[in-house]
């Protein structure tokens, strides 16, 4: 990050130092806007993702308990 030092100008003149301090907090405001936009389209994917490996592991364990109960069905059977 750039270290913004006053100019020569905003050293003389107050109207000047004004201005220049609106553009930079104008140019901070529009990054943050940035910023928050990026975090919220993250968490939007984070939570889509927590979603879709939800349903995988239930998927999963669905299969798992399936082939549990018919490994036993048939080992009795044989009994």
């Amino acid at each position: 990050m750039s270290q913004l030092q006053p100019t020569q100008i905003e050293k003389e003149n107050l109207e000047s130092h004004v201005e220049l301090c609106a553009l930079r907090y104008q140019n901070l405001e529009q990054r943050l806007t940035n910023i928050e936009t990026k975090v919220e389209g993250l968490a939007s994917k984070i939570a889509e993702s927590s979603n879709s490996m939800s349903k995988v592991i239930i998927g999963a364990t669905t299969t798992i308990v399936a082939g549990l109960i018919s490994t036993v069905v048939t080992i009795l059977m044989k009994f």
